[in-house]
This record gives structure tokens, sequence and C-alpha cells, in this order.
């Protein structure tokens, strides 16, 4: 009898513990996950961040805790970037952004440039498109141009095309995913030898009159 009670009593704390376990893992690696990213804008300057050409840095600046790319209510004259001054490899990068404008007036279109490098006065690399037309395509900018085309049939009912919406970009080696509130739009295989560090850039692209927003930049190294 006493071999009983101990033995439901043993039983009783290795259940508790297992549930325990079970709660307090999740909240361990959502913890550590969450360390692991690092803030890439501050939500104040530009602290970090610069242009690929100095005479374009008139076209971006910090309004209400987010980095905004205008040319004042004007049409973009020129493709304008904001990049990292780090670069990165590996990697998870998310961002929320919004992009807005008269489509009447010429093209409203942005991007996020990754795994970029510059060579001179020239960003070369990969690009998460955004805007009609091109949401979740993978652009080769100045080198290759489009590789792969978005798939945003399953986007119909969560995408904002003028609100705001979720990018996350994630690369580790030669694989290349894409996501945008959550849904993968694209995937893509490196299979030729190109530069595979690089910086991350904001674009604003020439054309309409046109605005790109950015907040919650994050990126964590895998």
């Amino acid at each position: 009898m006493v071999y009983t009670q101990i033995n439901q009593r043993f039983t009783m704390k290795i259940n508790f513990l297992t549930l325990l376990l079970m709660f307090v893992a999740p909240l361990i690696s959502f913890a550590e996950d969450a360390a692991e990213a690092e803030p890439l804008f501050d939500g104040k300057t530009l602290k970090g961040w610069k242009p690929v050409k100095e005479k374009n840095a008139k076209y971006w600046s910090v309004v209400d805790g987010v980095i905004t790319g205008s040319n004042d209510g004007k049409k973009v004259p020129t493709n304008t970037y904001l990049t990292t001054e780090k670069t990165y490899e590996d990697f998870e990068f998310r961002c929320a952004f919004r992009i807005s404008g008269d489509h009447k007036t010429g093209l409203i279109n942005s991007g996020i440039q990754y795994r970029s490098p510059i060579e001179g006065n020239k960003i070369i690399g990969y690009q998460a498109d955004i805007g009609r037309g091109y949401w979740g395509d993978i652009y080769d900018e100045h080198r290759r141009g489009k590789l792969i085309g978005g798939d945003i049939s399953k986007l119909k009912d969560t995408l904002k095309e003028d609100g705001w919406n979720e990018y996350l970009i994630r690369c580790k080696g030669n694989k290349h995913e894409l996501f945008i509130n959550g849904v993968k739009v694209a995937t893509y295989t490196e299979e030729q030898d190109v530069p595979s560090v690089g910086v991350i850039g904001l674009q604003l692209h020439s054309g309409g009159i046109a605005k790109v927003e950015f907040k919650d930049i994050t990126l964590k190294q895998l």
C-alpha cells in the first residue's frame, strides 16, 4: 500500500514536470529568438544607415518614428537607396512597410535590397520587391534582372496595397525565402557564383508621386 502511494506521487510529479516543461520550453525558445533579433532602426534617427549617393540623402528622413522615403509630394526623379552600414550574409530580416502614391502619376514601387554589395555609387544585388504588379518578386538589381516572380495568390485576404504589411526575408546558404504577412511568396536557390555578403537597403523607385515607409526593422543572424 505504501509502495503504491509513493509510486502514485512519483508519477504525479513526473506528469507535472512534463507539463511544466511543455509550457516553459516554447517561452524560452521565443525569448531566445527575441534576444537574438537585432534592431536596425532606433525609431528616432538614421544612425547606422546611409544613402548610396550622398546627394540623394534629401529623399530620406524619420517621420513619426518611421523611416520615410519621398520627394515631398513631387514625382521621384531617380532610384534612391538607404542602406545599412553593416553587411550581412545568413539572416532573418523583418520589417513593417507601407507604400502609397498616385499610380496615375507614374510607377509606384519600392523594394528591400539584401546581400547587396556597393560598388562606387551603385548597389548591386537581390531585392525583395514591393508594389502593384511586383509583390514578392526577387529581382537582381543592376545585375541579372528578375529572378523569380512572387506567388501572391494566397495574399488576397491579407495584403493591404496602401496599408501596413510585413516582410520576412530569410537567407541561409544559397536558399532565399520571402514571406509577406506570414505567407511564403517566393523561394529561390542561387546556382551561380555571386556575392552572398552585402548590405540591407531600402529603395524608393523613380516614377510617380510616391512615399515608402519602414518601421519595426530587425535582423537575426543565422
